[in-house]
C-alpha cells in the first residue's frame, strides 16, 4: 500500500504545481509582452547604462533615471508619434487611395519620359506593353476595397491607447531591470548552469549578444534610413513628408525597406513635372535603399558573431509570428538553436568512428 500512497501524493503534487504555474501565467499574461520588450531593451542597452553610471560618479539611481528618460525620448516618443501620425492622417491616406483608384494611365508616356537618354525607348516600350495588358483599368477594379481600408484605419484608432500603455509599462519594467540588472543576470546564469552546465551559461551570453546585434542592426538602421528618407522627401517637396517618414520607419522595422515609399515619391516628382527633383530623389533613393546592405551587417557583427542569413531569417520569421517583439525573439531563438546544434556536431566530431576494411 505504501507505493500506491507515494504515487498518489506525487501525482497530486505535480498537478498542484501545474495548476499553480498556469494560474501564475494567467495572472501575468498582460505583462508578458512588455516584460519581453523591457528585457530586450535592457540587454541591448546595458553597456550604455554602465557607461552612464561611470560618468555619474557610480550612482546607479542617477543612471537609471537617465536611461529611463532616454527610453522615453528615443523609444516611446518616436514610435508613438509615428503611430499617431499614421492613424491621425488615416482620412488623407484613404483619400489618396481613392484618388489612385480613379487614376487612368494614358495610352502613351509623356514626351519628356520618351526623350530620356538611354532608357527613353525602353520606357516607351514598357508603357505600351502595360497599357495593352489592361493596366489602365486595374486600379479602377480595386475601388470597392477602399471601404475596407477605411474601416481598418478606424479600427486601429482604438488600439493606439492600448499600445501607448504597453510602451509606458515597458519603460517602467525596464527601469526596474536597470536597477537590479546584476541580480537578474546572476539568477539567469544560475538557472542556465543548473540546466546545461557551462554550455548553458555560454548560451545565455550568446543570447545577450544576439539581442544587442539585432537591436543595433535593425533598430539603428531603420532609424537612419527613415530620417534620410524623410529629409529627401522634404527637400523634394513631396506632400505629407512627415507622414511618409513615419510609414518608412515602420516599413524599415518590418524589413521591407524604404523603397515602397521612395519609389512612388520619385514617380510623383517626375509626373508633376519636377524633373530636377525627381532625378535628385532617384539618386537619393538608390543611396538610402542600399544603405542597409552596408550599415546593418556592421552593426549586427558588433553584437553577435552569427551568420547574417540566420539573423535575417530570425527577424523576418519572428516578425511574422510574434509581431514587433518577434524582431528580437526570432533571432535569439535561432541563435540558441544554431549554437546548440553546432556544439552537438562538434562533440560528435571529436571522436569520429573508426572504419576497418
Amino acid at each position: 500500500m505504501r507505493p500506491q500512497a507515494d504515487l498518489a501524493r506525487t501525482t497530486f503534487a505535480v498537478l498542484f504545481i501545474g495548476v499553480l504555474l498556469a494560474a501564475v501565467l494567467w495572472i501575468l499574461a498582460p505583462f508578458v509582452g512588455p516584460a519581453i520588450w523591457a528585457a530586450m531593451v535592457v540587454v541591448a542597452t546595458w553597456p550604455a547604462m554602465l557607461r552612464v553610471q561611470a560618468l555619474l560618479w557610480g550612482r546607479r539611481g542617477l543612471a537609471v533615471a537617465v536611461m529611463t528618460l532616454a527610453l522615453l525620448l528615443l523609444l516611446v516618443v518616436p514610435l508613438t508619434l509615428a503611430i499617431f501620425t499614421i492613424v491621425g492622417n488615416a482620412d488623407q491616406l484613404v483619400e489618396l487611395a481613392r484618388l489612385a483608384t480613379t487614376f487612368h494611365l494614358p495610352e502613351s508616356p509623356p514626351a519628356w519620359m520618351v526623350k530620356l537618354p538611354v532608357i527613353g525607348g525602353a520606357v516607351a516600350g514598357a508603357w505600351e506593353q502595360l497599357t495593352s495588358l489592361g493596366l489602365r483599368d486595374l486600379l479602377a477594379r480595386v475601388t470597392p476595397y477602399a471601404g475596407n481600408v477605411t474601416r481598418w484605419f478606424v479600427g486601429q484608432v482604438g488600439n493606439v491607447g492600448f499600445l501607448l500603455l504597453q510602451f509606458l509599462v515597458t519603460v517602467v519594467i525596464a527601469a526596474v531591470m536597470y536597477g537590479t540588472g546584476e541580480e537578474a543576470a546572476a539568477l539567469v546564469r544560475r538557472f542556465a548552469a543548473r540546466l546545461g552546465g557551462e554550455r548553458g551559461v555560454a548560451v545565455v551570453a550568446l543570447a545577450g549578444g544576439a539581442i544587442r546585434g539585432v537591436a543595433l542592426g535593425v533598430g539603428v538602421t531603420a532609424l537612419v534610413q527613415a530620417v534620410l528618407s524623410g529629409a529627401g522627401l522634404a527637400l523634394a517637396g513631396v506632400p505629407f513628408a512627415g507622414l511618409l517618414t513615419a510609414v518608412t520607419f515602420m516599413l524599415c522595422i518590418a524589413q521591407l525597406g524604404p523603397v515602397l515609399v521612395l519609389v512612388p515619391a520619385v514617380v510623383w516628382a517626375f509626373w508633376s513635372g519636377q524633373t530636377g527633383e525627381g532625378i535628385a530623389l532617384t539618386v537619393w533613393t538608390l543611396v538610402v535603399a542600399n544603405l542597409d546592405n552596408v550599415l546593418r551587417p556592421v552593426l549586427i557583427r558588433m553584437g553577435a558573431d552569427l551568420p547574417l542569413l540566420l539573423i535575417f531569417a530570425g527577424v523576418i520569421g519572428g516578425l511574422l509570428t510574434f509581431g514587433l517583439v518577434g524582431i528580437f525573439v526570432g533571432p535569439v531563438v535561432l541563435a540558441v538553436a544554431w549554437t546548440l546544434l553546432q556544439a552537438w556536431v562538434d562533440d560528435g566530431a571529436q571522436a569520429p568512428p573508426e572504419y576497418r576494411d
